[in-house]
């Protein structure tokens, strides 16, 4: 597989976790197929990627576990995207969306002060957010803890 295809591909299976993630009525099967589209989305990013693609990537598994209530695992993924983030100095969108990630993670696990926490912190990032309209989606995600 080239780099082209392999960036491709990745890109194809977050999106289709999204997909999967708002889909009505979403069954056992989608679910695991939610799942393990992260997890491979996240690979080939770490394969072809920059830290910001794998950031991404980790925050996306994290929601995806929160999303199916599982919460130790997704303050490891939710951890993780934070890491990246200050492994690479990246602030912005990406440090905002850890902080959020932690904070909705900590809350599936049941974790009340941990998530008040990150959510103080995530708040505070957001709105550090220079581009608008990346803040204004921030916010709705943000309003969703």
């Amino acid at each position: 597989m080239t780099k082209d295809e392999e960036r491709k591909l990745a890109a194809r299976l977050f999106n289709r976790v999204w997909k999967l993630m708002t889909k009505r009525g979403r069954s056992r099967e989608d679910d695991d197929e939610m799942l393990h589209a992260a997890h491979a989305s996240r690979y080939h990013w770490g394969v072809v990627g920059k830290p910001e693609n794998r950031a991404r990537g980790e925050w996306q598994i994290s929601r995806v576990y929160t999303v199916l209530g599982r919460g130790e695992p997704a303050i490891a993924h939710a951890r993780r995207c934070l890491d990246i983030c200050e492994q690479h100095g990246m602030a912005n969108w990406d440090l905002a969306y850890a902080y959020e990630a932690l904070a909705r993670a900590h809350r599936t696990a049941g974790g009340k002060a941990e998530a008040a926490k990150f959510k103080k912190l995530a708040r505070e990032a957001g709105a550090r957010i220079v581009e608008a309209e990346e803040r204004e989606h921030f916010n709705e995600d943000y309003a969703t803890l």
